[in-house]
């Protein structure tokens, strides 16, 4: 069993190939479905897509690596060697590195943030629901989480930091004298939005709409912040009317179209715009960045405003980084028990176990036989202890008989230590 991981994230692919790989969260079962049955011999797998990564954790075969890189590029509509340009795999111990520094925001482009660690959770909930984590990714991810924890609670990795959200009120802020004199679109009522309504609202801005494709969804979250609530299909007609369009949705296309914004710039009479766009893929055509009265920001352009305060952090995150050590050598300690390769007991453990375990029931089964036949409950009882203990004894007993003299001191020394040790 190996242990290992596959993905592309921020540091390593522009955002377009991202949203070639990204997967919403129902997506998740249907898809590691896919991936598994598309192998001879099915691994254990979890898929973790956010904006910023998109990762694919396993345990199984080392062979099963290069058909996964296969099988990622096709599904994301490239080429393996273009894939493999901008993408990384990580083995065993490094493998689980990454997924401890993934869990404690400690590779997020908001250094510290608390969201991944619940994309996380999501992403291993809905693996388990599929029947795709076994027992290693089980292991591995319960201990990035308690890992987690104990980098939230034993450093400050999380003090200062800016959210995007909090990074596009900021840019917005500097366009606007006065955020208290916009109107604000948000596209969109996932949890960024949320977020991203959160703190446009504390700036108390003259008026809030949401759009979302469902009214129900996007009525329930405006509620909250006392925001008109439209369809996305009235995007284009009233689009004019807001000087900020902060959108993320889940959409394969983009929701807001080049010819929308034109159209919308043409009645503000070029008044400028202030757009967001934290979807990955996009839901802004790339090309409205290229219209002089916009300013158009994605999730990567939004990457030098958050690492603000990052330096004051590096003290934690050097703390951080000795508690994942230790849970990275926990983890492979684990792991190694389970290998007999590597001198792991826990095989034979299992095996010592199960056969134990088929000796009392074929016992049992003969003791309740004689039973049902009337024997006296006495003798049934000293047969089945004579039984367990002559199926017990017999492998022992064999051995002590065989071999050369030198093999047959050296396994009795091994059968006192275990038989006939004093107890303490």
């Amino acid at each position: 069993m190996s242990v290992w991981a596959l993905g592309i994230n921020h540091h390593t692919a522009p955002l377009d190939l991202r949203g070639r790989f990204a997967f919403a969260l129902d997506q998740i079962p249907r898809t590691l479905d896919g991936y598994r049955h598309s192998l001879a011999r099915q691994p254990e797998a979890t898929l973790l897509s956010t904006c910023n990564r998109t990762e694919l954790y396993a345990a199984g075969e080392q062979s099963a690596v290069e058909p996964t890189l296969d099988w990622l590029a096709q599904t994301g509509g490239v080429s393996t060697h273009v894939l493999k340009d901008h993408a990384y795999i990580l083995r065993e111990g490094e493998a689980a590195r990454h997924a401890f520094r993934v869990a404690s925001g400690l590779d997020s482009m908001v250094l510290g943030e608390a969201q991944i660690l619940g994309q996380m959770k999501d992403a291993v909930r809905a693996a388990d629901e599929a029947g795709a984590l076994g027992t290693t990714l089980h292991q591995l991810f319960q201990r990035s989480f308690a890992v987690a924890k104990q980098v939230r609670t034993s450093t400050e990795i999380g003090a200062h930091s800016i959210s995007m959200t909090a990074a596009a009120v900021r840019l917005a802020s500097q366009l606007f004298e006065d955020l208290k004199d916009i109107k604000v679109l948000f596209v969109g009522a996932g949890e960024m939005i949320e977020l991203a309504a959160t703190h446009f609202a504390a700036k108390t801005p003259k008026s809030m709409a949401i759009a979302n494709r469902t009214l129900e969804r996007g009525e329930a979250l405006a509620g909250r912040f006392g925001a008109q609530v439209m369809r996305l299909a009235d995007i284009p007609e009233r689009l004019h009317e807001f000087d900020a369009v902060v959108s993320c949705t889940a959409s394969t296309l983009p929701i807001i179209g080049l010819g929308a914004v034109e159209r919308a710039l043409k009645k503000r009479k070029h008044r400028p715009m202030f757009m967001v766009d934290l979807a990955v893929p996009r839901d802004i055509e790339i090309e409205v960045k290229g219209l002089s009265d916009v300013y158009l920001y994605t999730v990567d352009d939004l990457a030098s405003v958050v690492q603000t305060g990052k330096e004051n952090r590096q003290a934690a995150v050097a703390q951080a980084e000795a508690i994942i050590d230790a849970g990275v050598l926990s983890f492979m300690h684990w792991l190694d028990q389970r290998d007999p390769a590597k001198g792991g007991v826990v095989p034979l453990i299992q095996q010592i176990n199960a056969q134990a375990d088929a000796w009392r029931a074929a016992e049992l089964a003969r003791a309740k036989k004689l039973l049902a036949r009337g024997d006296p409950v006495e003798a049934v009882l000293e047969a089945l202890s004579k039984g367990l203990t002559q199926k017990m004894l017999h492998g022992t007993l064999a051995e002590l008989h065989a071999g050369d003299a030198e093999t047959r001191a050296a396994t009795a020394q091994t059968v006192s230590r275990l038989f006939l040790r004093e107890k303490s």
